[in-house]
């Protein structure tokens, strides 16, 4: 079953042109690396495949779009405002019931945050951060994440552990990462960006990170 598809399409970014003939197809329960040089229209091909579904995902942005004033259960919980009434979500605000702070500590348990779950997110590192946004994404009913570059800021070991968590949790993950290895390891469908085009899109099984040398090199 396809999850969505995009045909010969054109998107850019303040005005200017950043992709152009973009057709895809993406079938539910695929896991997949967008890969290419920084600049080259992951974030926008992200941004174009949220636009049609965004209902059924979750999306983990590469600025991590927190609200550093509020604690790590308050930025997580976010992930179901829009399934919750005003009134709930007012009262978890002020006090938050039992019941959701267990849901969202069953999330932050495996990114390893459960002693930050009442932390003010400004104190927190950078690792720690991009964690809570893939909380986030995670307690969002969603069976689809997109992730914009998800574990940048954690060590490999890190990276590895949150990548098998998005793959358990959600059915179909579509992912733009910068380490070949990782993206490889992780995907079993990789799609490849030069130039504003989509210029490969093939299985990850028997592939190397040399592979993909010339998405950066000309």
């Amino acid at each position: 079953m396809s999850v969505f598809e995009l045909t010969n399409e054109v998107a850019g970014y303040r005005g200017e042109t950043v992709l152009s003939g973009v057709t895809l197809r993406v079938a539910d329960q695929e896991r997949i690396a967008l890969v290419g040089e920084s600049g080259v229209g992951k974030s926008t091909l992200l941004r174009l495949i949220y636009a049609q579904c965004q209902d059924r995902a979750s999306l983990i942005p590469q600025e991590f779009g927190l609200v550093q004033s509020l604690t790590v259960f308050h930025n997580v919980y976010m992930g179901q405002l829009h399934e919750h009434s005003l009134w709930r979500n007012l009262r978890n605000l002020l006090r938050p019931s039992a019941r959701d702070v267990s849901a969202v500590r069953d999330v932050v348990d495996g990114l390893r945050l459960d002693d930050k779950l009442f932390t003010t997110v400004g104190e927190l590192s950078g690792g720690q951060q991009q964690r809570t946004a893939v909380g986030r994404a995670l307690f969002h009913t969603g069976d689809i994440v997109l992730g914009d570059e998800p574990v940048s800021n954690v060590d490999e070991h890190q990276a590895r552990r949150i990548l098998d968590i998005l793959g358990e949790r959600k059915k179909t993950c579509i992912l733009a990462m910068h380490d070949r290895a990782l993206a490889l390891d992780f995907a079993d469908r990789l799609i490849g960006l030069k130039d504003g085009r989509i210029v490969l899109d093939e299985p990850t099984a028997g592939m190397s990170p040399s592979d993909l040398d010339p998405l950066y090199f000309a």
